[in-house]
C-alpha cells in the first residue's frame, strides 16, 4: 500500500489544527481534512472582555469617577471580536498551515475500510501511517417539549447569528456546563436580563462546591437568575413571545440558548466499517488516545469532557507523537488546569477536597484556605473578592487546588507547575513573590500547611515520614 502521509487530520476544531502545527514541527507530512470550524471559543472570550471592560466603566461612573463614554455598540462589539480572532488564530489559519508544508483539504469525508485503510473526501483517497479524530463535538439535543418546533440558539451559533443592531433583551439559558455560565455573566454584563436554568444542585458539579456557591453569588450580583436543580421541561409559543416552562416557573424569553451536554461530532465518518467504537457521547480511546482501531487517535471534546482549549492542545500534543512514533506517551490529566471565562476568574487543578478524601483517608488531607481580601495588591486593585484553596497531603504533596479571583488562570500555573514537578507545598510557602502582587495569596495560603501540621496530633507521625521521605530522596 502507498502511504501518501505519515498523518492524517480530520479537523474542524482548533485543536485539529494545533495538531497540525505539531506535527509539521516534528517534520511529518501532514493532511489536514476540515468541513467547517468553530470559532466559537474565541468569539465568546473576546465578546466577554468586551464586557467586562464595559462593566468595569460603569461601575467606576457609579463612584462618579469621569470616564470615557461607554457608547459601544453591539455591531461594534462583533467587529472587533471578528478581528481578534483574526490575530488569535493567525499561527493555526490555513494559509499558514499550507506555507509549513500541511495539505489543507476542505470537504466532507469517510473512513474507507477495504482494501486498505484509507479517507475518503472529494473523491481523492487519502492514506496515512495513522489517523487522528479531532472533529469535536456538536449539541445533543434535550428532551424538552416544544424545542425543535421553537427557534433557539446553541454554543456554535449564538455570536454568530445575532447580526441584528441590539441584543435580545430577555435569555434563558438551559444548561450546567463551564460556557454556559460564561456566557451568562456576558449578557448580563451587556445589559441583558439572563436566567440560567441547570439540572443538578450547583452550577458546576465537577468543582469544588465551596467555590461554585461564591461563584454563583457573583453570578447573581452581576444579575443572572440562576435556578438550581429546575430542568426546562416544555416550550411554547404564546402570540409571538416564547415561555419555557422550568421546574414550577413559566419563563417568558426574547431568546433561548440551549447550552447542555455534547456528543461527540462523528455520524458521517463511517467509522463502524473501520472497528472504531464510541459510548453514548464518548469515544473509546486508552490511556495513548488510541481508539478501538489502534491506527486511529482522537484528541478534544470528540472524547468527552469539558471543552477547554489547553486540554485539547494538550491531548493533541501526546497523539501527533503516538502516531508519529512508538506510542509510548500516556495522558496524565492531574497537572493540567482548566479555567473559567468569569469574573472573578475560576482556575482548577488536580482534586477538589472531596474527590481527596475520597481517595485518601479524611485525617490525610489538609485543606488550605486564604481569601483574596488579606493581600495588599486584590485592595489596591479592588478586586477583593476571591478565595485559594489548596487540597494538600499531609506529608507536603499538593494533590489539587481551586482559585476563585483576579488572575486565576495565571495563578493556577504556578501551582500546576509544583504538581507536575512534585514540589511540596512548603516550598510554595518560602517563596517570596514580587510586591504587590496576586501570587501572594499563593505563599499566604501554604504557609498554613506547616501550621495546621504543627498543631494536629499527627505532628510526630508527619515529621517521621518527612524524614524518612528525606532519606530516600537523598539516598541515605
Amino acid at each position: 500500500m502507498t502511504i501518501d502521509y505519515d498523518l492524517v487530520i480530520i479537523g474542524g476544531t482548533l485543536a485539529g489544527r494545533y495538531a497540525a502545527l505539531v506535527a509539521t514541527q516534528l517534520k511529518a507530512t501532514v493532511a489536514l481534512v476540515e468541513s467547517q470550524v468553530n470559532y466559537g471559543f474565541s468569539q465568546h472570550q473576546s465578546i466577554s472582555e468586551v464586557a467586562k471592560i464595559l462593566h468595569h466603566l460603569n461601575d467606576v461612573r457609579g463612584l462618579g469617577i469621569n470616564t470615557t463614554p461607554a457608547s459601544v455598540t453591539w455591531p461594534q462589539t462583533q467587529l472587533y471580536s471578528h478581528r481578534l480572532i483574526e490575530h488569535i488564530q493567525a499561527q493555526t489559519s490555513p494559509p499558514n498551515l499550507a506555507a509549513l508544508g500541511v495539505d489543507v483539504i476542505l470537504g466532507t469525508c469517510q473512513f474507507q475500510p477495504l482494501p486498505h485503510l484509507a479517507l475518503a473526501v472529494n473523491q481523492r483517497l487519502l492514506r496515512g501511517r495513522n489517523y487522528l479524530l479531532a472533529t469535536g463535538s456538536v449539541l445533543s439535543h434535550p428532551e424538552i417539549e416544544g424545542l425543535q418546533t421553537s427557534s433557539y440558539l446553541t454554543l456554535s451559533n449564538i455570536w454568530q447569528t445575532l447580526n441584528q443592531p441590539d441584543l435580545p433583551q430577555n435569555w434563558l439559558i438551559i444548561g450546567g456546563i463551564p460556557q454556559s455560565i460564561e456566557v451568562a455573566q456576558t449578557l448580563a454584563r451587556l445589559g441583558c436580563s439572563v436566567t440560567l436554568a441547570v439540572k443538578s444542585p450547583s452550577i458546576l458539579p465537577s468543582a469544588d462546591p465551596e467555590i461554585t456557591q461564591l461563584l454563583q453569588a457573583q453570578l447573581e450580583v452581576d444579575g443572572v437568575r440562576v435556578l438550581n436543580q429546575q430542568p426546562a421541561t416544555q416550550v411554547k409559543v404564546i402570540e409571538g413571545k416564547k415561555w419555557v416552562q422550568v421546574g414550577n416557573k413559566a419563563i417568558e424569553t426574547d431568546q433561548i440558548l440551549v447550552a447542555t451536554a455534547q456528543q461527540p461530532n462523528l455520524e458521517y465518518l463511517n467509522l463502524g466499517a473501520v472497528g472504531v467504537k464510541w459510548r453514548q457521547r464518548r469515544l473509546l480511546v486508552n490511556n495513548k488516545l488510541q481508539t478501538t482501531n489502534p491506527r486511529i487517535y482522537a484528541c478534544g471534546d470528540v472524547i468527552g469532557g469539558y471543552d477547554f482549549p489547553n486540554v485539547a492542545n494538550y491531548e493533541a500534543t501526546i497523539a501527533v507523537k503516538n502516531a508519529l512514533f512508538f506510542p509510548t506517551f500516556k495522558v496524565n490529566y492531574r497537572s493540567i488546569p482548566w479555567a473559567l471565562n468569569s469574573h472573578p476568574r475560576l482556575a482548577v487543578v488536580g482534586l477538589t477536597e472531596a474527590q481527596a478524601k475520597r481517595q485518601f483517608t479524611p485525617d490525610k488531607v489538609l485543606v488550605l484556605r486564604q481569601y483574596y481580601k488579606s493581600i495588599p495588591a486584590a485592595q489596591l486593585q479592588d478586586e477583593t473578592t476571591g478565595i485559594c484553596k489548596l487540597i494538600v497531603h499531609r506529608n507536603g504533596e499538593i494533590l489539587g487546588a481551586s482559585i476563585l479571583g483576579e488572575e486565576a488562570s495565571e495563578l493556577i500555573n504556578i501551582i500546576a507547575l509544583a504538581m507536575c514537578q512534585k514540589i511540596p507545598v512548603k516550598h510554595l510557602a518560602s517563596l517570596s513573590f514580587a510586591y504587590p502582587s496576586f501570587s501572594q495569596i499563593i505563599e499566604d495560603t501554604a504557609r498554613q500547611w506547616g501550621e495546621q501540621r504543627l498543631h494536629s496530633n499527627h505532628a510526630l507521625q508527619d515529621f517521621l515520614e518527612s524524614f524518612f521521605h528525606f532519606r530516600r530522596d537523598w539516598n541515605w
